[in-house]
C-alpha cells in the first residue's frame, strides 16, 4: 500500500532536486533528474523500476557512496554537500548499513570476522567487536555457521552474514540493493522476512530496491523510478 511519510517526523534521509549525470562517449547521460525523497524514522520504502533506470545510483547517493551532480542530500539533518570525504565516510559508517545482491563478503575471513570488521574499522576493540558480531549472527540465525568462510556458506547464508555485517554499527538506515536477486524463491522469501523482522525489531528505516513487486508491495511506500524521478508505483 502506498502511503505518505508522517510529517511530524524529521526525515532521516532527505533528497531534494537530486540529479546525477555520467559522461560517456555519446555525451552526458542524465540518470537522475530533480529527484525528491524523504525517509521517515521506522519507515520502509521500496523502489522499483526498469533495469538501467538509476536505482543503484540513487542508493549510492542516499548512502553517501556517491555525490549528486545537482541537488541536496541530508542525512540526519546534515547537508552532505558540506562534508569532506573523510566526514562523509564517518557519517556513512555511523548511520547507514548496506545489503547488496552479491554479498561482498571478504573470502578469507569467517562469517563472524566479516560481521566484526565494520566495528573494528570504527575503532571498537577486537574482543568487543567479535562479541557483538556473535550476537548479530545469532539475530540472523547463523550462529552455527559463524566459523565458516563465505565459500562454505550457501547463498542464503552468505546474505544473512552480509545483513549481520550491515547491522554492525547499529545504523539508523538500511539500504538494500536487490538483496534477493541472487537467491532462489525460497531463500529470497527467507531473507526478505528477516529484513522486515529486523527492521521492525531494531527500529531501522529501510530503502529496498527490487524487481520483485510482491516484495516491494510489503513496504510502507512503494515508489517507481522513471525518467530520473520518483513517483507512486
Amino acid at each position: 500500500m502506498v502511503s505518505t511519510p508522517n510529517s511530524s517526523h524529521i526525515a532521516l534521509i532527505q533528497a531534494n532536486g537530486v540529479g546525477r549525470d555520467f559522461a560517456g562517449p555519446g555525451g552526458t547521460l542524465r540518470v537522475l533528474d530533480g529527484l525528491d525523497l524523504d525517509l521517515a524514522p521506522n519507515e520502509i520504502v521500496s523502489i522499483v523500476g526498469a533495469s538501467g533506470s538509476g536505482k543503484s545510483t540513487l542508493l549510492h547517493i542516499l548512502g553517501c557512496l556517491d555525490r549528486p551532480s545537482r541537488g541536496r542530500v541530508a542525512v540526519e539533518g546534515q547537508d552532505t554537500s558540506r562534508l569532506s570525504d573523510r566526514q562523509l565516510a564517518e557519517l556513512r559508517a555511523r548511520s547507514v548499513g548496506f545489503v547488496f545482491q552479491f554479498h561482498h563478503l571478504l573470502p578469507e575471513f569467517t562469517a563472524l570476522e566479516n560481521a566484526a570488521i565494520p566495528m573494528m574499522v570504527a575503532g571498537k576493540p577486537l574482543d568487543r567487536a567479535l562479541e557483538e558480531a556473535a550476537r548479530l549472527l545469532e539475530m540472523v540465525e547463523l550462529s552455527q555457521r559463524s566459523g565458516h568462510k563465505p565459500a562454505e556458506l550457501s547463498g542464503g547464508e552468505q546474505q544473512r552474514a552480509a545483513i549481520a555485517r550491515a547491522l554492525a554499527n547499529a545504523p539508523l538506515v538500511l539500504l538494500a540493493d536487490e538483496p534477493t536477486g541472487n537467491l532462489d524463491s525460497r531463500m529470497g522469501r527467507s531473507v526478505i522476512d528477516l529484513l522486515w523482522r529486523l527492521s521492525h525489531q531494531e527500529g531501522h528505516s529501510m530503502v529496498i530496491v527490487t524487481h520483485n513487486r510482491e516484495v516491494a508491495a510489503r513496504a510502507d511506500r512503494m515508489l517507481e523510478l522513471k525518467d530520473g524521478k520518483l513517483g507512486p508505483a
